[in-house]
């Protein structure tokens, strides 16, 4: 994050911007771990987001406060369950030095509650110790406005919210007296969106039909085509996957141009004009989601 601080001024000049405002960074992270394990929950290099959030000092502990509850409403947004997840208050005792404030976002991971994201307050700590170091004022100023601003920084490791994610959405349940595996996964974390199975992979027409139907889907959306074995076990396949919906071309698609849309979730199915199949996935894909999972 030192790199974000020492070019602070930089930035605020030539993006032309006002406190507050935020720098961000994605990269590799390395730590000497003396005890990795529990699978990617921790390792010796990781990869970490974290954003240097720039505010007047007077605003410092309002959006501390706006940053921890817009933190915790991500994940939520995401599908994280609200009873898996909390938010804990360092106490003073665990305070870095330059933070007057600290929160860490929890998850329940099946080894116990464990940390997933920390918002620090870190006070002008950072612009002030690169100011004495370096002897140029990282300040603010505008006119007669003058003073180092505060900073807010949420830092998160990206391979444990990858980790929380998959956990929540892994669900086992029985249907028709046959075990599913399912990665209920929120539609816009799901690696594949949508996948085309021909009912009958022998059937040039069918193929033809869902190749075209492929073929269009996949400039819109990450899409999968699947020809290989039992209609069942490919929907269990994309189930495994946490694809959210999947098209099947059928006998009746051959008469009437309509397919089988079959929802990961629900298990609903419905036909639809295969004119439409773009539309009707992009708007589900684009719906309001909420897990079906219990707490």
């Amino acid at each position: 994050a030192q790199g974000i601080f020492v070019n602070f001024k930089n930035v605020a000049q030539i993006a032309r911007r006002k406190p507050p405002f935020g720098i961000a960074q994605i990269g590799k992270a390395f730590r000497n771990e003396i005890t990795p394990g529990n699978f990617i929950f921790r390792t010796l290099e990781f990869e970490q987001m974290e954003m240097e959030y720039f505010i007047p000092p007077a605003e410092a502990d309002e959006w501390f406060r706006f940053w921890v509850e817009e933190r915790r409403a991500w994940h939520l947004r995401f599908g994280i369950r609200e009873s898996h997840l909390r938010v804990r208050e360092h106490d003073t005792e665990e305070l870095s030095h330059y933070s007057s404030a600290t929160s860490d976002l929890e998850y329940l991971f099946p080894m116990g509650w464990s940390e997933l994201e920390g918002i620090a307050h870190r006070g002008d700590f950072d612009l002030r110790a690169h100011t004495d170091a370096s002897g140029t004022k990282l300040e603010w100023v505008d006119g007669q406005e003058r003073y180092t601003p505060h900073v807010v920084e949420p830092a998160l490791g990206v391979n444990r919210s990858m980790l929380a994610f998959m956990v929540d959405a892994y669900d086992e349940e029985v249907v028709a007296d046959r075990e599913r595996t399912v990665l209920r996964l929120h539609p816009a974390l799901a690696p594949v969106k949508v996948a085309v199975l021909p009912l009958i992979p022998r059937n040039e027409d069918m193929v033809g039909k869902a190749r075209a139907l492929y073929e269009e889907l996949r400039r819109a959306v990450v899409a999968e085509y699947d020809d290989s074995g039992q209609i069942g076990r490919r929907y269990r396949r994309q189930d495994e996957i946490g694809t959210p919906y999947a098209l099947t071309i059928d006998e009746q698609t051959l008469e009437d141009d309509t397919v089988t849309i079959r929802d990961r979730d629900s298990l609903a199915q419905q036909r639809i004009p295969i004119s439409g199949a773009r539309a009707f996935v992009q708007e589900g894909l684009a719906a309001d989601w909420k897990t079906p999972k219990s707490d």
